[in-house]
């Protein structure tokens, strides 16, 4: 078992050298340099974490569960050494502890679900975030110009993702990435993203872009200034000063370029704003918000969509969505490529509104018009019951799990087409207090 793990170590590492030779720190000859004795105890290791990995691998992935952590652990580092990581670098396995309950906690009740649209908002946007904003614009203007110039992303928009990041910078999470990936990887339900997750996170560690003591993050396992997951750094992030890292923690060329890489690649337009608050007329026909109905401004303006202000729609070559973030009695936006665009960042309707509403400010533009007046929460404990009282009314929303996803909302827009209801597909206390009283 030895020598056959001792020709995966070779092969692998022989591989990774062969296809990535410029982020690997090290060579061949010193990688086998190693004391015997400290070989042995690495390879003794993995074979612990191959026996592990087998039994994991021999039953449906939810049966790790069966394992103890620290035996899910050295499964883990034998997948890993098999990949092509250094034995080196997956010493800091070593450090992992068991699962952390904070993390999972979190897991269960992030603010998009559990806070109202309001809410979120005025959280993020406020006259003070506004004002540094503006100010940092400024002092950081040169460099904001040059990663324009190169991905064609305008600079008050990477100000707002910033902002709404990592706040400027000063607010990029506590926890340890490995710990955080290695809890949600540990747990059942979303396994083998958070497993692939945390693969990826070695594999930055490897490349020596980031130690593992200063690799810190969410809970989720986000990284650095740019909350960026391991994934999306492995595959966007850039090395903006040229010294050969990829540092999104504290390099701010290397923060601008990553984020305006990855922005440019998901479909942005530096030409195009992210779109606009407009007014809908009393007729509007509601089964035609969200992000999948698509139209022309100018077709939105023949069914009387106008800005704000009551003026026409410009007159320009864009396809939108109006999006209703609160309901039908709340704030309507037509939203355009980049507000798609900023989807890929988080795809959360609240973030991406939220986005696109500081970016305006920083340059001037006014609040939000028509905020809703007393919007009501609804917890996850209020959404699963909605999702239940559907479920049994004969409108498919899918598993109840407190989350109001795209089956919740297609589900409410049947029910309130058969209700004659406006089709909104907005999960709110009135339209639970409405299915609990039928179903009584």
């Amino acid at each position: 078992m030895i020598l056959i793990l001792g020709r995966i170590l070779y092969h692998a590492d022989m591989k990774v050298l062969e296809s990535n030779p410029i982020h690997l720190p090290y060579t061949l000859s010193s990688r086998w340099r190693l004391p015997s004795g400290r070989l042995l105890a690495r390879l003794l290791s993995a074979c612990v974490g191959l026996l592990c990995m087998s039994v994991a691998l021999a039953q449906p992935l939810a049966s790790e569960q069966s394992l103890s952590f620290d035996e899910w652990v050295e499964g883990l580092r034998a997948e890993a050494l098999g990949l092509g990581i250094r034995a080196e670098t997956l010493e800091a396995l070593d450090t992992l502890e068991a699962p952390l309950a904070k993390v999972l906690e979190y897991d269960n009740s992030q603010p998009e679900f559990v806070q109202t649209f309001t809410r979120y908002l005025n959280l993020r946007v406020t006259p003070r975030q506004v004002e540094r904003g503006q100010a940092l614009l400024d002092e950081h203007s040169e460099l904001l110009a040059e990663v324009q110039a190169k991905y064609n992303v305008q600079p008050h928009y990477l100000a707002a993702f910033w902002a709404i990041e990592s706040n400027f910078g000063s607010a990029t999470g506590g926890f340890s990435v490995l710990q955080a990936l290695a809890t949600l990887a540990y747990d059942p339900r979303r396994a083998q993203f958070f497993r692939d997750q945390l693969i990826t996170a070695l594999r930055i560690l490897d490349a020596g872009h980031i130690s593992a003591e200063r690799m810190t993050g969410s809970w989720a396992g986000a990284m650095g200034q740019l909350q960026f997951m391991p994934s999306v750094f492995f595959s966007y992030g850039v090395d903006g000063d040229g010294d050969g890292r990829i540092d999104i923690w504290n390099s701010l060329p290397d923060i601008f370029h990553s984020a305006a890489n990855f922005l440019s690649q998901s479909g942005w337009r530096g030409d195009e704003r992210w779109g606009r608050e407009v007014l809908l007329p009393p007729d509007f026909d509601f089964s035609l918000t969200g992000v999948a109905e698509r139209r022309s401004l100018e077709a939105w303006r023949l069914l009387g969509v106008r800005q704000v202000t009551g003026a026409d729609l410009p007159v320009a070559d864009m396809d939108a969505s109006v999006i209703l973030p609160a309901g039908a009695d709340g704030p309507a936006f037509l939203a355009y490529n980049n507000y798609r665009a900023t989807l890929a960042y988080n795809p959360s309707t609240f973030y991406a509104l939220t986005v696109g509403h500081l970016a305006d400010r920083f340059t001037g533009s006014d609040p939000i018009q028509r905020m809703p007046v007393n919007e009501q929460a609804m917890s996850l404990a209020d959404v699963k019951e909605l999702q239940e009282l559907l479920n049994r009314a004969g409108f498919d929303s899918g598993e109840p799990d407190g989350r109001v996803g795209r089956q919740t909302r297609s589900a409410i827009r049947a029910y309130q087409e058969h209700q004659f209801l406006r089709m909104d597909a907005y999960a709110s206390k009135a339209l639970l207090e409405r299915l609990r009283s039928e179903q009584k």
